[in-house]
């Protein structure tokens, strides 16, 4: 396995080195595809935090640890950081109509819509809340740009667009163009109509601006919501009482009983003049109960102490947590194992480990953290920020790892989003030195830059990048890996057949988890601290704890 990761790299274009003078014997491809296949088994049971797929996760990855020399890394010399949590799942069946012109019809959830609530409340029941569409609900003042206007929300339910109000523009306006902004992303959306008093939140979904399908929405909708433990008052400020999704097919017609044109009203929102719409008479109903519990999930941290600059850090990181045991597919299965998505990364941090624990002592400390609850609005990672187990003005960088392929190698390796980032041209450095190459994120519009752990320290100052596939394949060129990429976000992402099979291929996964590395080495024993490039909306909060370090 280790001469296949040899050749395919020596075939896109030569090594530096071969992979076999590295630590420990180099990247083991073999390594990788075993940590996939049992952390992606039905064993696992999809790897839903605060379940007994979470006990067996836990204490696989801390064996595996242990195993290669590395130290605890957690709170109080343990391998784990607690992270407090609260679950909330619907309690039974939910109730959902909607009422227009005289006449109510029931929405099938699932199907037509989807609701959830994170208030602590027992019981969700709304009576007749009148719908207003609010277009992109953004309100943006460094953009000049308000969906809202001096509309009241109190009593009232939000209608609202997914992604931000360029991404169909004939042109750039107010925001970037086709490459959303985190005013394009759900959890945004939520917030901003919580902090207005909104009865609730009903997104329109649709494919290419969600970047993903109806299925993914549904096996989200569907699943316990989870949530960082607060003070009740916050968590009453920070929540809506009802939040969903609506399918387009159903937002089609609320708008045209209310004598409007979905399409038409969609392209009024693009523009910054937009106001607030009643969507005629129409009014939503919504009843189910809540079954709220605290939970405690974990991260699991393993660390390389560091030599001269010990008390300076690299993190690598990636989430163990996928989505449980959730409703059938056509086949009848139930355990969305999260294979790509992202075991591939999990096994990504486990083999640095293993390869940086062989080798010569990092002049920086090292810490392979495993983070639970991405799935669920990067709570791991935004709980180990809020409560660093190294200062993080003295973190030098964090790189995260999502979603690394399983179908062979490519010539090319990428990140997600634009970061602004000097962290982006090292990784185009050392991936010409292996003879690859890097390609920037070429899906801006999915808004990948705010949808990983990555994101979570990034917007704290600390420079990081989340690091994934390329889709320049050796067989088939960039139309291959794009036909391949979009047939798994159709078909698979999220869903019970994002799995690991005999014909997994380990040698892209294993030719990237070694620029990983190499990136990993130079941050670890460089006096150079990674910085954010002019037009970051990051690099202000790195640069008052660069003071601070200093």
């Amino acid at each position: 396995m280790r001469m296949l990761l040899l050749s395919s790299c020596l075939f896109v274009g030569g090594l530096a080195h071969a992979a076999n003078d590295l630590p420990g014997g180099g990247i083991d491809p073999q390594a990788l595809s075993r940590h996939v296949r049992i952390l992606a088994s039905d064993e696992f049971e999809g790897r839903a935090p605060a379940s007994a797929g979470e006990e067996r996760t836990v204490q696989y990855l801390i064996e595996e640890f242990g195993k290669y020399g590395l130290q605890p890394g957690g709170t109080d010399g343990g391998w784990v950081q607690p992270v407090p949590m609260v679950r909330a799942q619907v309690d039974g069946k939910a109730r959902v109509q909607l009422r227009q012109k005289g006449a109510s019809r029931d929405l099938s959830v699932g199907e037509d819509v989807t609701v959830q609530s994170l208030r602590p409340q027992d019981a969700v029941d709304i009576r007749n809340a009148p719908l207003v569409f609010v277009g992109y609900g953004i309100d943006a003042p460094e953009r000049q740009w308000n969906d809202y206007k001096d509309l009241d929300l109190h009593g009232k339910i939000a209608v609202v667009l997914i992604n931000d109000a360029d991404f169909e523009a004939d042109q750039p306006g107010a925001f970037d163009g086709n490459a959303v902004t985190y005013y394009g992303r759900w959890t945004y959306k939520f917030e901003e109509a919580a902090r207005r008093g909104a009865q609730g939140v009903l997104i329109v979904h649709e494919t290419a601006p969600a970047a993903y399908g109806w299925a993914t929405v549904r096996a989200s909708g569907t699943s316990p919501l989870f949530d960082i433990e607060r003070p009740r008052d916050q968590a009453l400020a920070q929540h809506v009482p009802l939040r969903g999704w609506l399918a387009r097919s159903q937002a089609e017609q609320l708008f045209r009983d209310a004598g409007l044109d979905f399409d038409a009203e969609k392209r009024k929102a693009m523009s910054p003049a937009f106001k607030p719409v009643a969507l005629g008479d129409a009014t939503l109903s919504a009843q189910f109960k809540l079954k709220r519990e605290q939970v405690i999930s974990r991260n699991v941290v393993a660390k390389l102490p560091g030599g001269a600059h010990a008390d300076e850090a690299v993190i690598f990181s990636a989430h163990w947590d996928a989505f449980g045991i959730g409703q059938p597919d056509a086949k009848g299965d139930r355990i969305r194992r999260g294979a790509i998505d992202n075991a591939t990364g999990v096994a990504t941090v486990l083999e640095l480990g293993r390869v940086f624990a062989a080798g010569p002592q990092p002049q920086r400390t090292l810490y392979f953290v495993a983070l639970t609850a991405e799935e669920k609005g990067l709570l791991g990672a935004s709980y180990y920020a809020a409560h660093p187990l190294v200062p993080l003005e003295k973190t030098a960088a964090v790189i995260n790892i999502e979603m690394f392929s399983p179908d062979g190698a490519t010539r090319d390796i990428a990140s997600w989003g634009k970061g602004r980032v000097s962290l982006e041209g090292d990784l185009e450095r050392v991936a010409k030195a292996r003879g690859r190459s890097y390609t920037p994120d070429p899906n801006l519009e999915a808004g990948f830059f705010y949808r990983a752990d990555h994101f979570a320290f990034a917007r704290l100052g600390v420079p990081a990048i989340t690091i994934g596939p390329g889709l320049d394949t050796l067989d088939g060129g960039v139309e291959a890996g794009k036909a391949l990429r979009e047939k798994y976000f159709a078909d698979c992402y999220h869903q019970a057949c994002d799995a690991w099979t005999p014909t997994w291929d380990p040698a892209g996964h294993a030719a990237d988890t070694l620029l990983v590395y190499d990136l990993g080495v130079e941050l670890a024993n460089t006096r150079r601290w990674p910085q954010w490039e002019d037009g970051s909306e990051f690099r202000k909060a790195r640069e008052q704890s660069d003071a601070a370090r200093r």
